[in-house]
């Protein structure tokens, strides 16, 4: 299951950009073949920190929020990959990819939660995952303190 398009990525940096950073021929048209791997790239390194958490890719069935967060960032990291196929990079696109891989890091490490209306789907690779089960402790630290 695919996050994002060739078109997505043309729609987000423009045509013009998208033919520039694409062509290496010097057609005047796009080659899709760099945005295809400008584009998986970017799939690829979304899932390799995602992976740490859920089954990848992520089921985006329903979940229009997570498919929408999932969406613009792949799209940064792609734009970045395009980019640096063209030296110097914007500040700009530095930028975007920096904040979207600090965000699937902080996905990956449970600081922050997918907006997924159901949970998504855990990463079974990882094997199984403690999970405390009984009522609640009744005797803490904190509760004990002030006896």
């Amino acid at each position: 299951m695919a996050y994002i398009s060739n078109d997505d990525i043309q729609s987000r940096i423009g045509s013009a950009a998208y033919i520039q950073l694409t062509d290496d021929a010097g057609t005047g048209s796009a080659d899709a073949s760099k945005a295809d791997e400008a584009r998986l790239g970017a799939e690829g390194e979304a899932n390799s920190y995602l992976a740490a958490r859920y089954a990848v890719p992520v089921d985006l069935t329903g979940e229009p929020q997570v498919q929408a967060a999932l969406r613009s960032f792949v799209l940064d990291i792609a734009a970045y990959r395009l980019h640096t196929r063209r030296p110097p990079v914007p500040e700009a696109i530095i930028r975007r990819r920096d904040a979207a891989v600090t965000w699937l890091a902080r996905v990956a490490s449970g600081l922050v939660q997918l907006p997924a209306a159901t949970a998504p789907a855990e990463n079974s690779a990882l094997g199984i995952a403690g999970r405390a089960a009984g009522p609640v402790r009744l005797m803490t630290r904190e509760g004990m303190e002030n006896l």
